[in-house]
């Protein structure tokens, strides 16, 4: 039998590492819908919403290395686009396979539902161009190529791709054949040369700290860069939207990097140092202590998927792992200064008992919670600013939407996590209660395929993050209504999870405890009073002005 259109995409989706797909089904994407449900090699994963779907799969990426959603023509693809604009931001390869309406419809400019009504059916396509970094309408006669074309771009630039399936053509059998595209090398002069000015600049120096970055785990760089590190002996830090890039409990790890508003001892050292080696990291607004960050261009290597800055000339054709890999090979060794004091951990938890739940006593307990291996997914706000400055035990891996922030992304990103990751690693879920209102119907996937997070929802009776940083904290907008949310599990079909609802340190403590012991979902809803925040959101609030300027 000869394979179909949307069979072949599939078949190649799945020789990429694709195993699952997140979606809403719809008519015009039947056809996609009935054959990533017919798969073998490939599970249908429903979600309560495109939107959630997209979140999602932006979750799975981030465990997996690559995602994929499906969604309807304009309704369902465009219910998705805040998601995929997210995972664009975020350097993510998530495949959107969108249904369209038959050729015939198409041609014949026909007013029919999940339209504008005007005819136009190419509209929504464009709407995606600028969230993607290719796209492309599926036909028998092009697939075998634009699937190359597609996945190949999807790797090289680390972004989300779009295909389209008109629904008759879906279905139709594929013409010709395409090998797959291979990913490009570098040029051997430029690498040549750029190793050559890297090593001369490092070689000059009397200290250097490096800035690992996002960009290098997301091309799966991890263990190059850590060879790296390890024969130069460089010490590192971090910034926000790079946590967990790296093992920080080596003795390397000097702590966070958050310009001035943070670790004063970690921002002398790496300003301080004579070179600073960015690898793929991004110097954004919440990556550079609201734009306090002071790294002198002319003291900076700037090493990115496929190029490399170093002291005002740019080497093109430069690929990171090549660079690695070249530098990791020639340069020797040397006795770097490391920090005097490193700032890797929290102060102790402390009280106990009846004492009410503040920052100062959360965060160390959450940071002494996570175990080796764990996937820490931490909402956009106060959660993940507060969680940022927890040290992670080896292997754990910090998840937070940092660049694009689109409140209520963790929670189904989680789901995203927690299916790639199965029963291997424990999925640890932090969100505020804000947040959560957004997509918390999505705890009811954690149920349905089996999953088992632990789920902490941070309830301060409203939009902390948006009190600190408005001129009027307690107006109208910043309430939200009052959700019984430890209840939420069992009525969205999580029966036997373990839950409660914890205003105390000795509530908190013995919940904390359960979760850890349970061999089930749970859920923990913790009470604090508004205004307890994390130093950063204070910073943050004591600093608008900085934060946003240019």
């Amino acid at each position: 039998m000869s394979t179909t259109v949307i069979q072949h995409v599939l078949n190649r989706l799945r020789d990429i590492g694709v195993r699952h797909v997140f979606g809403v089904p719809g008519d015009y994407a039947f056809p996609v819908n009935d054959a990533i449900s017919q798969h073998p090699d490939i599970q249908w994963i429903g979600s309560c919403n495109e939107l959630n779907a997209g979140y999602s799969a932006d979750g799975y990426a981030r465990v997996h290395g690559v995602g994929a959603v499906s969604t309807t023509y304009g309704v369902g693809e465009l219910s998705a686009i805040n998601a995929i604009a997210g995972a664009y931001t975020d350097h993510l390869p998530v495949f959107h396979l969108v249904g369209m309406p038959k050729m015939p419809v198409q041609a014949h400019h026909s007013v029919v539902h999940h339209t504008l009504g005007n005819g136009e059916f190419d509209l929504f396509l464009k709407m995606s161009d600028a969230v993607v970094c290719a796209s492309a309408i599926m036909t028998p006669q092009n697939v075998a190529s634009e699937t190359e074309r597609l996945i190949a771009a999807a790797a090289y630039h680390r972004r989300p791709v779009y295909m389209a399936f008109p629904a008759d053509l879906a279905e139709m059998p594929v013409v010709g054949s395409a090998q797959p595209i291979p990913a490009p090398a570098s040029d051997p002069a430029q690498l040549d040369a750029a190793v050559r000015a890297v090593a001369d600049m490092l070689g000059r120096a009397e200290s250097a700290c490096a800035l690992p970055g996002v960009l290098a785990a997301r091309s799966g760089l991890g263990p190059e860069l850590q060879r790296f590190l390890d024969a130069t002996g460089m010490p590192f830090a971090t910034m926000m939207a790079d946590k967990g890039v790296l093992n920080e409990e080596q003795p390397g790890y000097c702590g966070m990097y958050d310009g001035k508003l943070m670790n004063e001892g970690v921002r002398r050292f790496v300003e301080g140092s004579d070179v600073v080696v960015l690898v793929g990291a991004l110097m954004h607004d919440f990556n550079s202590g609201a734009f306090t960050a002071n790294l002198d261009p002319g003291r900076t290597i700037d090493i990115r998927h496929h190029h490399v800055s170093v002291d005002g000339m740019t080497y093109q054709s430069v690929e990171m792992k090549d660079l690695l890999v070249a530098l990791t090979e020639k340069l020797p060794r040397k006795q770097w200064p490391h920090i005097e004091a490193r700032v890797t951990r929290m102060a102790p938890a402390g009280g106990s008992g009846g004492d009410s739940i503040t920052a100062e006593n959360l965060y160390p307990r959450w940071e002494n919670f996570l175990k080796p291996d764990d996937i820490l997914v931490a909402e956009t706000g106060t959660v993940s600013m507060g969680l940022a400055f927890a040290q992670l035990p080896s292997g754990a891996t910090f998840h937070n939407q940092t660049l694009w922030g689109s409140i209520g992304w963790a929670t189904p990103a989680a789901v995203g996590a927690a299916v790639a990751a199965q029963d291997d690693r424990r999925v640890v879920l932090i969100t505020g209660e804000g947040s959560h209102q957004l997509t918390a119907q999505e705890i009811s996937q954690f149920g349905r395929y089996g999953l088992r997070p632990v789920v902490f929802v941070l309830n301060n009776h409203g939009y902390l993050i948006e009190r600190l940083l408005c001129k009027h904290p307690d107006i109208a907008y910043n309430d939200l209504a009052n959700w019984r949310y430890s209840e939420l599990p069992k009525a969205l079909g999580c029966e036997d999870w373990f839950t409660a609802r914890v205003s105390t340190l000795a509530e908190l403590d013995q919940a904390m405890d359960a979760a850890a012991k349970a061999g089930t979902g749970c859920y923990i809803e913790v009470m604090t009073d508004t205004y307890t925040a994390p130093p950063l959101a204070n910073q943050l609030h004591d600093n608008i002005e900085s934060l946003y300027s240019a």
